[in-house]
C-alpha cells in the first residue's frame, strides 16, 4: 500500500468521518429537530387545556423540541422558576444529543494530519536507513520513495480539511437550532405563566358558548 501501514488508520478515520457527516446531515434537519408548527400547536393545547398525559407523552417523542416543550408541560402548574429549571434541564440533554459524534469528528480533523505526518516521517527514516546500507543508488528510485512517503501527509490533509469544515458547520447548525428551540420554549413558558396569573382568561378560552347566549 502506498504510504505504508500509517495509511490504515487514516483510511479508517476517513470512513468514520464520512459516516458521521451523513448521519448528522440526516439527524439535524430542521423538520426533525424543530418542526415549524409545533410550538404554536402546543401553545394552543395549553390555552385550550388539551394537556392530558397522552398528549404530553406523544409530544415528548415527537422531536427534540417536543421533548423540551413536554418537559415544561409536565410541571405546568408549578411556579415559573420551576418550569424554567425543568426546561433548562431538558435542554441540556437535548443539546448533548444534537452534538453527538461532533467531538469525534473534531478529533479526526485533528489527528488525521498527524497520522499522515507520522507515516511520512517513518517512510523517510526507512528510506534513509536503506541508503545507509545500500548507498544512494538510483536517484529516480530515491525520489519515488520520498514521493510515496509524502502520500501519507497528503492523505491525512485530504481527510482532515473536510472533517474540520463539517465539524464547524454542524456546530453552527446546532447553535442555530438551539436558538429556535429556546425561543419556542420561552413562548410556552410565557403562556403558562400568563395562565397562572389570569386563570379566568384561560378558562374562558375553553368555555362552550350555549345556544341562545350572546358571545
Amino acid at each position: 500500500m502506498a504510504g505504508g501501514w500509517a495509511m490504515v488508520p487514516i483510511l479508517i478515520c476517513s470512513a468514520v468521518a464520512l459516516a458521521i457527516i451523513l448521519e448528522r446531515f440526516w439527524s439535524l434537519r430542521q423538520k426533525s429537530v424543530s418542526p415549524p408548527e409545533l410550538g404554536e400547536q402546543v401553545r394552543t393545547w395549553a390555552r385550550t387545556r388539551k394537556l392530558d398525559p397522552s398528549h404530553i407523552d406523544t409530544l415528548s417523542k415527537n422531536s427534540p423540541l417536543g421533548e423540551l416543550l413536554a418537559a415544561a408541560l409536565s410541571v405546568r402548574n408549578r411556579p415559573r422558576e420551576i418550569i424554567k429549571e425543568r426546561i433548562e434541564d431538558a435542554g441540556r440533554h437535548v443539546v448533548h444529543r444534537l452534538e453527538r459524534y461532533l467531538n469525534t469528528l473534531g478529533t479526526i480533523a485533528l489527528i488525521s494530519p498527524l497520522l499522515g505526518l507520522l507515516g511520512t516521517v517513518i517512510g523517510l527514516i526507512r528510506m534513509f536507513l536503506a541508503v545507509m546500507v545500500h548507498g544512494i543508488g538510483n536517484a529516480q528510485q530515491m525520489a519515488g520513495g520520498i514521493g510515496e512517503a509524502l502520500v501519507c501527509t497528503a492523505t491525512g490533509l485530504v481527510v482532515a480539511v473536510p472533517a474540520y469544515i463539517f465539524h464547524r458547520y454542524f456546530r453552527s447548525r446546532v447553535s442555530g437550532l438551539v436558538v429556535v428551540m429556546e425561543k419556542e420554549a420561552i413562548a410556552l413558558l410565557d403562556e403558562l405563566s400568563a395562565q397562572q396569573l389570569d386563570p379566568n382568561a384561560a378558562a374562558a378560552a375553553v368555555r362552550p358558548v350555549r345556544a341562545g347566549t350572546p358571545a
